[in-house]
């Protein structure tokens, strides 16, 4: 069973074990070392840039996110 599959599987469920398995989800988050949250965060930049460099088209300038995050925090 691959992770889609598993996820239609599980948005099939009524909200109350969906959130239940939500929340397992996060706790098991929550117990990574160090070296595990580091290696993740390394996988999600290598990912971002990979899709930068096939499609720049998709940067945001960083003044807009800029004012993005401004507005966001007012």
């Amino acid at each position: 069973m691959t992770a889609n599959d598993l996820e239609s599987e599980v948005l099939k469920l009524d909200p109350k074990e969906r959130a239940r398995i939500a929340q397992r989800l996060l706790e098991s988050l929550e117990a990574l070392s160090e070296n595990e949250i580091e290696s993740l965060w390394y996988q999600e930049a290598e990912r971002r840039d990979r899709e930068l460099d096939e499609d720049p088209s998709l940067a945001i300038p960083a003044d807009e996110v800029m004012r993005e995050a401004r507005a966001r925090v007012r």
